[in-house]
């Protein structure tokens, strides 16, 4: 059995296919799905596929590069569905900053500003997060513990292998491994992986990006898990079963799913 914990069913490059793609992922062993929330736009697709599939779950949440969307947006209309699992994805992102550094700080505060709303969000409906952090550690862990998010707990998605999140275990949050995990440039994250605790590990996709090898340069689908979880068990020189027992009990635990 094996958790896809991060899955963008709902992008438009799954339109055609999605059965299949489902069908070809419940054929490896992937039982569960859950459909994190990063743009307003797709989470009538998204509500619209869990509805229509007991296996899929779904989030709610605004990305860092969607930010123009939170304004009017009715986050509790959705978090209230029974099918809504989580709050997130949100975070900081801080790679695409361009301008005067006066602009980027007043970018750096909005993104900060809706990270802290989704984060006392999720502690009001008791929903852990989906956390999307990228060169920016310092300010998302700083932002998680002042305001208590330990509180709900959540997932830090395709964590980047920063030593200095891993102390977040303490938290309540587990770390979502993907594809990149098979890149030839993740020693980084190899190297981080056995510090990882067992209990906090999680298995995802995030497709259609982060396509693993043998794969990369074609969409990522949720079959592919199972490539992630070999290497995963490659790694850790544990069982593929118990590498995949090991997630799935972690993702049922935070989303309170079964």
């Amino acid at each position: 059995m094996i958790v896809d914990t991060h899955i963008h069913l709902d992008d438009s490059r799954y339109f055609d296919d999605l059965d299949e793609v489902l069908n070809r992922a419940r054929e490896v062993g992937v039982w569960r799905f859950v459909i994190p929330g990063a743009d307003p736009k797709t989470l009538a697709r998204a509500i619209e596929i869990t509805e229509a599939n007991s296996d899929v779950y779904f989030a709610v949440g605004i990305h860092p590069y969607d930010m123009s969307a939170f304004d009017g947006f009715d986050f509790e209309k959705y978090i209230k569905h029974e099918r809504c699992v989580a709050v997130g994805e949100c975070g900081l992102d801080y790679y695409r900053f361009e301008g005067t550094h006066e602009e980027k700080e007043i970018e750096k505060q909005k993104q900060k500003e809706l990270f802290i709303f989704q984060i006392e969000l999720a502690k009001k409906y008791k929903k852990p997060l989906i956390v999307h952090i990228r060169d920016a550690s310092r300010d998302s862990k700083e932002i998680l513990i002042k305001h208590n998010a330990k509180e709900v707990g959540g997932v830090l998605h395709c964590y980047n292998a920063d030593e200095e999140l891993l102390s977040l275990a303490k938290e309540g949050f587990y770390f979502g491994i993907g594809g990149v995990i098979t890149f030839k440039n993740a020693k980084k994250l190899v190297a981080v992986l056995p510090k990882i605790p067992h209990d906090r590990l999680l298995i995802e996709t995030d497709g259609p990006y982060l396509t693993p090898m043998p794969h990369r340069g074609e969409r990522n689908e949720p079959s592919y898990t199972a490539i992630i979880a070999q290497e995963i068990s490659k790694q850790l020189d544990i069982s593929l079963d118990e590498v995949k027992d090991i997630t799935s009990k972690n993702a049922f635990k935070i989303f309170s799913i079964s």
